[in-house]
Formats: structure tokens, sequence, C-alpha cells
């Protein structure tokens, strides 16, 4: 179990509020963003003081009330969006990179996001979203009436324009001085291919993303290509998580923490224990709609929604895969 920074953040999370932004550790702010017709509720941005001006990690939903929100605490905790030199993004999806370019029209601050995120590059070799989506439907095994369907919802769940042009798309790790701060870039794919984890080398903290949040597991990457391996890559990625000499995680979601190796570790013995249900599972059963029925949600199998069995469904391929390859 981790060890919040905060039992009041902690707590407000648990009790399905919105805190309030939270200093986390000296010059760096947890600023938690509603999401507008979310079921997560918020997202955690988080602003990073710099002698060259503040650094901005994961940017929430584009949505006037998002940016209502996030504006109102910058300006609340005494800082002034104008300062925004830079803008780290740990992944491409919609809850992360929404308000990346409205951020960068106001201050000129530069974008960045790992090679195999940027979605340029990813219209190149995967293509868009939903086409990803749909390949993957296709290899779970699932009725085709289930895949149309499965599809459309993701179509009418889709909140992203996937326009985003970043100014820096590194390909693999990367480094990034602001001031008299470096942050690291570290390649952790596993959530989504380009995921990129950022360490403020001056603080000891490392800001995770959706790799590896404080309770719960991790939801992997839809495997759209021959050859993806999502678990395979995520159990390296927490391998590095739990390689870094930091003191304090900072996730996109949920709360900060402490002991991240300790966290890290636990993450990747739920993941494999995942892997060893799988493979016991595919003795007597070929596919992964066959098989996610079987292993263990946040709710039965019956009684998820159609975006969460979409999700399950997605992750039980990745785990599939995983095992097969």
């Amino acid at each position: 179990m981790s060890i919040p920074v905060s039992d009041r953040h902690a707590a407000a999370y648990r009790s399905r509020e919105v805190p309030a932004p939270l200093l986390v550790t000296d010059g760096v702010w947890a600023v938690p963003v509603p999401l507008h017709g979310s079921p997560l509720r918020f997202i955690t941005v988080f602003l990073v003081e710099t002698s060259g001006g503040l650094v901005l990690i994961d940017a929430g939903y584009d949505h006037r009330s998002c940016w209502e929100s996030f504006t109102g605490s910058v300006a609340g905790i005494g800082h002034d969006l104008g300062d925004v030199r830079l803008v780290l993004l740990t992944h491409n999806h919609p809850d992360h990179v929404g308000l990346a370019g409205r951020v960068r029209a106001a201050s000129g601050a530069r974008v960045v996001m790992g090679r195999e995120d940027d979605f340029a590059h990813q219209h190149r070799v995967r293509g868009g979203f939903l086409a990803q989506l749909r390949r993957a439907l296709e290899r779970t095994g699932a009725p085709p009436g289930v895949v149309d369907d499965m599809h459309a919802a993701g179509a009418g769940a889709a909140r992203l324009t996937e326009d985003l042009r970043v100014d820096l798309a590194p390909e693999g790790d990367s480094e990034h001085v602001l001031g008299d701060v470096t942050f690291l870039g570290l390649h952790t794919p596993g959530h989504t291919y380009g995921h990129t984890v950022y360490v403020d080398t001056s603080r000891g903290v490392v800001f995770t993303g959706d790799t590896m949040m404080a309770e719960g597991p991790t939801q992997l990457a839809v495997p759209s290509l021959p050859g993806d391996d999502p678990a395979g890559d995520l159990l390296a990625s927490l391998d590095r998580l739990r390689a870094l000499d930091v003191e304090i995680a900072c996730p996109a979601h949920q709360f900060p923490y402490r002991d991240v190796a300790a966290r890290a570790g636990e993450l990747a013995a739920f993941h494999r224990a995942e892997l060893d249900a799988v493979e016991r599972l595919l003795r007597t059963r070929r596919s992964a709609w066959e098989i996610a029925p079987h292993l263990t949600w946040a709710r039965p199998w019956e009684e998820l929604g159609a975006g969460s069995r979409r999700f399950a469904l997605m992750h039980t391929l990745s785990l599939v895969l995983g095992v097969t390859r």
C-alpha cells in the first residue's frame, strides 16, 4: 500500500471529491483539474517551479470547465500562466494533452511528448485511435456484433481531435533543462507506446503519468500491431521505476505518494499474477473474449458498463499476447 504525501489529498480521492491544490514538496504543486463528464472525476497536473519559469506536466481535457478550473488554480497558488515555459506530456490520452495547445498559445511554452505517442508519428505508423481500436477488437475473438458495438461506443466516447502538434518528440529517453532544474524523460511504455515519466533530479520526484498510480492496476495499451506486447513493456517499465533513486511519485490520478520502489514491485507482482491467470485459462479457452469474463475486475464482468467492458477486453487481449507471443 502506498504512503500518501498528504492524507487529506488521499481522503478526497477515496471519497470521490476533487481536492484543492497541494504543495507536494518545495516548488512542486499538484493541481487537480475536474474532468467534465468523466467517471475519473479529476486529473492532477503538476506545476514545477524553476529559476527559468514554470514546467507543466500533463494538461487535462480540452473543455471550458477544465480550462477555467486550471487557470483559476494556477492564479490561486500565486503563479501566472504566462510563466509556463515547458509542457511535458506523459502520453497522448485526451485527459493529458487537451489543454496543451491553449497553454502554449497563452505562454509560448514548448510542448514535449514521446515520439511513439506524437499524433503525427502515430498516424503514420498505427493510424488514428479508432482504426487502432477496430484492429484490436477484431483480434479478441469477440462476435462481429460485439466488435461493431464496442467500436461505435468508442467513437462516441472519443474526446480527442488528435491534431496537437508538439515542438519536440524524443525517441526513447530524453533530458530537459529549464533554469536550475533538470528533468529526465524515461520512456516507459505499457499504458501507451510512447509513455514517458519525468524525473525532477533535484527534488527526487518522479511524475508517473498513468504508468503507476498509488492504488490499483495499470490499464494496458491497445495492441493494434503485430508484435505489440503492452504487458511485457509495462513490466520492464516498472523495473526501471523500481530502480530509481526518488522519494515521491506524482501520478496523474489519485494522489502523490512515497515508497516508490515498493509500489513498483507490488504493481509488477499484480500484473505477473494476471499473466499467470491468463496462461491457465488459455488451456481451456482460446481468445481474449472467452477469457475476460473469468478475470478479476472492479466489478463482475456481467455488471460492467459498456465502456468498462471495452477497457477490460483490451486489457485482456494485451495479457493474452503477453503469454502467447
